[in-house]
């Protein structure tokens, strides 16, 4: 569980750099793109959506695969992931491991460089990565345009990120990680729902849902 949420966060999480005007050899139909995509998902109020995670070895063969779900509103989100959970009310952020049996409580702090699934669809591209379209690719009916972004500090252990999106509703579809050790983390999104009713207690913690867990309060 904390590889899966270490990789689907990785996309995320380098953001301390201040923000310039000149972003490098970035291609610019790429850019158009990815802004048009940004501003799309800041104008839903809430996104639920499934979510597939499949890990292969730098041989093409499948490690592993899981299966969750994604829920966000504003600031807020939960992500769950083989019944293990993280989730945040906006103020802090709780991670239940539940192999461990332990929940990990943690403050957000503005100045931080946040780890948020938020990030994923509205600031993955906009200083840390140089971006360019590469070819489309046909899936089913769909056309999918695919931007390939590399990113800026070359002491991250990705190398590569590939996003696949459907050309005619401007959403993701999925992502594709590459790691230097080879491993590859593919992430699919089905069942995309907007604008849809969130109820506040999806992001609210409560110790009574957790029985005879560790609560482990860093805030």
């Amino acid at each position: 569980m904390k590889k899966v949420l270490f990789a689907i966060f990785l996309l995320t999480s380098y953001s301390a750099i201040a923000q310039t005007d000149y972003l490098g050899d970035n291609d610019p139909q790429a850019k158009t793109l990815l802004k048009k995509i940004s501003a799309k998902y800041k104008a839903y109020n809430t996104i639920s959506t499934g979510i597939t995670v499949v890990i292969e070895d730098s041989k093409g063969q499948k490690l592993s695969e899981q299966k969750g779900s994604l829920q966000m509103k504003g600031s807020k989100y939960k992500l769950v992931m083989n019944n293990d959970i993280s989730f945040s009310d906006g103020k802090s952020i709780y991670n239940y491991d539940k192999e461990a049996a332990e929940i990990q409580i943690t403050r957000i702090n503005p100045k931080d460089n946040l780890l948020t699934p938020q990030k994923l669809f509205t600031n993955f591209y906009d200083k840390d990565y140089l971006y360019r379209l590469i070819d489309e690719v046909k899936s089913g009916a769909n056309t999918l345009q695919q931007v390939e972004l590399t990113p800026l500090d070359k002491t991250l252990p990705f190398f590569k990120v590939i996003l696949q999106i459907n050309k005619s509703t401007h959403q993701i579809v999925s992502a594709k990680l590459f790691e230097k050790s080879g491993t590859r983390y593919y992430y699919t999104l089905s069942g995309f729902k907007t604008n849809i009713p969130l109820a506040e207690t999806l992001f609210t913690f409560n110790s009574a849902d957790y029985p005879g867990v560790e609560i482990i309060d860093l805030r």
